[in-house]
């Protein structure tokens, strides 16, 4: 999508049911196409993003998934991530909580085992179920604790995204008998759950993010997912792809945003006017300095893009082996993704920042809008920080460490 965006790749084969990649891509472009119409306006309102959830259901795009019990390759996770880019391309808080949807409702194919995976993901897809939550780790923890009425949950956690809109959170639970930490799924309307839309970030204001209060929540022994723990006698080679997995949507999503604000800036260099303000001036497109600012950034995009498509390959191959991944593989493809997800990182935070000096003083207006991919870009990342992945990478690189097992936020 726009300036930065790489060639479309080619349809992988499938021999699944129903829509396929190809259709999936169509209906992110209308969706985005949708959202933009009207992206400064929610950006500024600042509104928990009920509207634009619906937006997402009534396009199919919650829902997208392989057929039940279909789960031994990554084709649908290459989709997802296509999918995610597009959205982020038009409304990166969008796209994060498309994003970290994607993520948390198919989580259970890592830490579940298969049937009550797929009981979970088949109730998720009938009822179209929005997820929210994660399970980064954070200080205290939750605690799944074992009373006389059953597992109970308690504590409070923090900014987390899609909350506000969530039909059921995934989220991060230390069992106070060993500290194991587990996976562990809530119904947000279940009694002792209070949600509190305390984010007030300068950016990703629509991400639906906020804090979660359980207190004495009751939880099913059918909603604790599986382990979390960090330990290789526990943690399977396949089962360490949940980090590399999670963490190329935040690549995709600082893609979308890096190809979104120079699409726009694009758009208001050559036309004349921004794409929904007909009315406001353009830049000088024909200034040497501005072409080379848009030729840097456009290299600087394409490479991180690039470097981006080989983890995609290598996260697809690592699901496809399964149970026949080696600790030693799944640590390539980590330190692969962190590469990636740095890359896009920096492209991101360049694009996004050089685009207002093109546009110029204009691009101060609010009305233009080109001041939300910034912020947006740089509260994610302020997040997820680049320089927790550059530590991983040459720790690797120099000693040859796996990456630690560490799930976005």
């Amino acid at each position: 999508m726009g300036l930065a965006s790489a060639p479309s790749r080619p349809t992988p084969p499938s021999d699944r049911t129903g829509p396929g990649r190809a259709h999936w891509l169509r209906v992110a472009r209308e969706a985005a196409d949708d959202l933009a119409t009207d992206t400064v306006t929610r950006d500024q309102a600042g509104k928990a993003p009920f509207d634009e959830v619906s937006r997402l259901r009534e396009a199919g795009l919650l829902t997208l998934r392989m057929p039940a019990g279909s789960r031994e390759d990554g084709a649908d996770w290459l989709t997802a991530y296509a999918v995610v880019r597009e959205i982020a391309a038009a409304d990166g808080a969008i796209g994060q909580l498309l994003g970290s949807h994607y993520f948390l409702s198919w989580s259970a194919r890592f830490f579940a085992e298969p049937a009550p995976a797929a009981r979970i993901e088949e109730r998720s897809a009938a009822e179209e179920w929005c997820w929210g939550g994660g399970f980064a780790r954070q200080e205290p923890p939750l605690t799944l604790t074992r009373t006389s009425r059953g597992l109970v949950l308690d504590g409070r956690q923090s900014y987390t995204t899609g909350v506000l809109v969530a039909d059921r959170l995934a989220v991060r639970a230390v069992r106070e008998d060993t500290g194991e930490p587990l996976a562990v799924v809530v119904d947000p309307g279940h009694r002792g759950v209070t949600i509190d839309g305390d984010a007030d970030t300068f950016g990703q204001r629509l991400a639906a993010g906020g804090s979660v209060e359980f207190d004495n929540v009751l939880v099913a022994a059918d909603d604790v997912l599986g382990s979390l723990s960090a330990d290789e006698d526990l943690l399977s080679p396949r089962t360490a792809l949940a980090s590399p997995v999670g963490r190329l949507f935040s690549a995709q999503l600082l893609l979308g945003m890096a190809e979104g604000v120079l699409a726009e800036a694009r758009e208001f260099s050559r036309t004349g006017h921004a794409p929904w303000h007909p009315a406001w001036p353009a830049g000088t497109p024909h200034d040497p300095h501005v072409q080379t600012a848009y030729g840097e950034l456009t290299v600087l995009t394409r490479s991180a893009s690039a470097l981006t498509d080989q983890a995609l390959e290598a996260v697809r191959d690592g699901l496809e082996r399964g149970e026949d991944l080696t600790y030693d593989e799944s640590a390539d493809i980590s330190a692969l993704v962190a590469m990636a997800e740095t890359a896009a990182a920096r492209a991101a935070q360049e694009s996004t920042t050089r685009a207002l000096e093109i546009v110029g003083a204009r691009s101060a207006s609010a009305r233009l809008g080109f001041d939300r991919f910034w912020r947006n870009a740089r509260t994610h990342t302020l997040y997820e920080p680049v320089a927790h992945r550059l530590r991983d990478v040459g720790h690797y690189f120099l000693d040859g460490a796996h990456p630690p097992f560490v799930l976005p936020v």
